[in-house]
């Protein structure tokens, strides 16, 4: 599907949606005149209006994830249209930037987020120079006072040019995720490989940005094996999505390889690492940066000064005497834009959003529309009927259908009892995978401390060692899902069919450390580990190889750091391996419920439609359960939730302690005795700080996790408990008015029946149009889709 396309699409289902709405209003603006209250239409107009919001207002994520100095920043400023994002040679992006479209017509603004705070703080407004000058004098001031304010996330309301004339991608927001900085560089492996998760499982693509000049940089290496590891299937059934972009070609010289030989090697390399036939596109981010702007008459004097320096020379051409002439910038900027490479890049992510989440959007809201057509159609339907039999036979009809209604809603009570059993089993799930992994984390912290202490003791020591039976790499023990489901009463199976197939498919979690705490320890504090230090033989005995003494307490201090530096990074990426697995799980199962829910309260709701339609010898549509995508928010989404209501709640506004964010909730004061002659740590009070470090994170996060899935499950059972309950609702005011009517206006049959012959009239046009639109739209499905 192209853009035109999905354009076209997009406006004529949402065209279709308001002259419902508005032929729906006019039905009830008739009734309310007439004393009718006309709730159960009400219903139908609030999901007409959910169906029209969600068209306009949903939101797709693009995430950009690099490594230090592979040109992110010009590359999304390419993308925007504007230079508004600072590209200094620190790095910039020190936590995660939404950059979210808005119309021409609308300020940019620069807003930013702090933990605790409901409402985002105003940093700047107006023109993209303003807004790049404040965000870098504002990310400058974090790293100086070291995050103070606990600022979280940035957002950046700006027009995005490479989709400013698609309004049907109003909701596009660009992802510019955090890079190595100053004041938590130690951590940057650990913070990319969070955002990659999370765009893994969330994000509608996924653009890598790799450096010509360096893409075989070891930090982005790192994180690719890290991340591929054990999630090949994963990253195959998301294939579509993922793309890397090969950026600042334009520095290639003539004594380099050609770009397609490194497109070729470099394609090799990640083939290599698990990703299943990468795609990879060449740019030069700051050309089309510029040529944009040229194009668009909004370049400065400097940049066009930067374009005819760089790259206008390229341009050039002889004239009749054989003379060299470069045109000017404007005449080149169109050729130079789509020589950059950028407007390939951005029609293949629109193509792939509008292929895939663009695509289930249109279906969903398509058929949200249908369905409020064909209840208003129900509606008119059984009001004829209404009219065409005897006044006791429709009161009989009506006592009838209450009693009916009354059935259907204990058959809904029933399915009820089998989701609380099913969240029951999603609940218990996820505590036995945090469990384990706390279990497993405190075992491989134990097992690298009491390396430490091995090694200063030699192989002939008597020292009381207790050694862990964990290995270098401990692959994790799995959920036993089908076993909590056996503890519930039941099996999985019986309440999910099928879902023991897909469950942790593709994804082993494995603890892994990339060198030993030895190794550190070694490295920053050598002499600390000598057991039998000349300098301290006639001060006393050291007889515990657990306890570690330093000459200075500068030393004692670098001791603590290194243990932290090593620990809480390790802890909290064995943490998000953990989190993932549970997440895609949980997703899962989550998901096949969901359907379960569906295929239960559709077979009451059929039966009930079956009922009404036999009695009444009318034709009474499907009431189709449905649970719309753009309704359906994911588990993440849920999570990020509950962190900041638990935030407020308990006023823990501080930037260490949230559940699930940081590494830094794993870091320990790590202390030493003053023995004047020197300072002493105690190895053993050290893990068991880490030990209750993480126990306290445990606690959070089952509470947290326990929270988000109870609110899930419901919200889920509710939305299709509230459908059902609408539709027999809808009937019930039905007959109600029919019952009223029929006995005030016996005299105006004729009438009546006149006015519901023109609104079931304009009402089949309405049906034609929302058919044609469908089956076009199925003619553009694509094969398979990738959320």
């Amino acid at each position: 599907m192209s853009s035109e396309q999905f354009q076209a699409a997009h406006d004529s289902i949402y065209s279709a949606g308001t002259n419902l709405l508005q032929y729906l209003q006019e039905i009830r603006q008739s009734r309310l005149s007439e004393g009718d209250e006309t709730k159960g239409l009400q219903s139908v107009e609030v999901e007409i209006n959910k169906a029209l919001h969600a068209l306009k207002e949903q939101k797709y994520q693009v995430a950009v994830i690099a490594a230090m100095k592979a040109g992110k920043s010009t590359f999304l400023n390419a993308v925007i249209g504007a230079d508004v994002l600072a590209s200094e040679t620190a790095a910039c992006t020190i936590c995660r930037t939404e950059v979210r479209h808005i119309s021409s017509g609308q300020i940019p603004r620069l807003l930013e987020y702090r933990d605790g705070q409901r409402q985002p703080f105003l940093i700047a407004e107006g023109d993209a120079g303003k807004i790049q000058q404040k965000f870098l004098e504002r990310t400058r001031e974090i790293r100086e006072k070291g995050n103070s304010d606990n600022t979280i996330s940035f957002k950046i309301e700006h027009p995005i040019e490479a989709i400013g004339t698609l309004s049907s991608l109003a909701g596009f927001t660009l992802v510019d995720t955090p890079g190595p900085n100053e004041w938590e560089s130690a951590n940057f492996d650990v913070k990319l490989k969070q955002t990659t998760l999370e765009a893994l499982r969330n994000c509608n693509a996924i653009l890598f940005v790799l450096n010509y000049a360096s893409y075989k940089d070891n930090a982005i290496s790192d994180l690719f094996k890290d991340v591929v590891e054990n999630r090949k299937e994963i990253l195959t059934e998301n294939t579509g999505k993922i793309y890397f972009i090969l950026n600042k070609v334009d520095q290639k010289t003539e004594k380099d390889k050609e770009i397609a030989d490194v497109i070729k090697d470099l394609k090799l390399e990640l083939t290599s690492f698990g990703f299943p036939n990468p795609i990879i596109y060449p740019v030069s981010s700051r050309q089309g940066l510029l040529a944009k702007l040229i194009q668009r008459e909004k370049a400065t004097e400097s940049q066009i000064s930067d374009f005819e320096d760089f790259f206008s020379a390229k341009y050039a051409e002889r004239d009749s005497r054989g003379r060299k002439v470069i045109p000017l910038p404007s005449e080149i900027a169109p050729k130079a834009l789509k020589d950059s490479g950028l407007p390939t890049i951005q029609e293949t992510v629109i193509e792939t959003i509008t292929q895939n989440a663009g695509w289930n959007l249109l279906s969903d809201a398509l058929a949200k529309l249908d369905k409020a057509a064909k209840t208003i159609e129900n509606s008119l339907n059984t009001q004829f009927s209404g009219w065409d039999i005897t006044i006791e036979s429709l009161k009989i009809q009506v006592e009838d259908y209450q009693r009916h209604s009354e059935s259907a809603k204990t058959k809904v009570e029933t399915v009820k009892k089998s989701v609380e059993k099913q969240k029951q089993i999603l609940i218990k799930g996820f505590i036995q995978g945090v469990s384990i992994f706390a279990y497993e984390a405190k075992d491989k912290i134990q097992h690298e401390i009491d390396q430490i202490a091995q090694s200063r003791v030699g192989k002939s020591t008597k020292h009381n060692i207790k050694q862990s039976n964990n290995l270098q790499n401990h692959v994790h023990q799995d959920v036993d899902w089908f076993g909590i489901a056996g503890e519930i009463g039941g099996t999985l199976l019986e309440f999910i069919p099928g879902i023991g197939k897909v469950l942790g498919k593709g994804l082993k979690t494995v603890l892994k450390t990339s060198n030993s705490l030895l190794d550190s320890m070694m490295q920053s504090v050598p002499d600390s580990l000598n057991i039998s230090d000349s300098e301290y033989d006639n001060l006393s005995d050291i007889s515990d190889s657990y306890i570690i003494r330093a000459k200075t307490k500068a030393e004692a201090q670098k001791i603590g750091s290194t243990i932290n530096d090593f620990c809480a990074p390790h802890i909290q990426s064995w943490w998000l391996d953990t989190q993932d697995k549970l997440v895609r799980d949980g997703t899962k199962i989550r998901e096949a419920l969901v359907n379960k829910i569906q295929e239960d309260i559709q077979q009451i709701s059929n039966e009930l439609s079956e009922y009404i339609g036999q009695s009444l010898h009318v034709h009474i549509n499907v009431n189709d359960i449905q649970f719309p995508s753009f309704e359906f928010s994911g588990i993440d989404a849920k999570i990020q939730y509950q962190q900041e209501v638990f935030t407020r709640t308990r006023k823990e506004a501080k930037r260490d302690s949230g559940c699930c964010k940081s590494d830094k909730v794993y870091y320990v004061d790590v202390s030493y005795q003053d023995k004047q002659e020197f300072y002493e740590i105690d190895l053993r009070q050290t893990i068991k700080l880490i030990k209750q470090k993480i126990d306290e994170q445990v606690s959070k996060n089952e509470q947290l996790l326990q929270r988000v899935i109870e609110k899930q499950v419901e919200e889920d059972f509710r939305s299709a408990e509230q459908q059902i309950n609408d539709y027999i609702k809808t009937f019930q005011d039905d007959f109600d008015r029919l019952l009223k009517e029929r006995e005030m206006r016996e005299f105006e049959a004729d009438k009546i029946r006149e006015i519901l012959n023109i609104h079931k009239d304009k009402l089949n046009e309405y049906l034609r149009e929302l058919t044609a639109i469908r089956a076009s739209l199925e003619s553009w499905k694509p094969l398979q889709t990738v959320r």
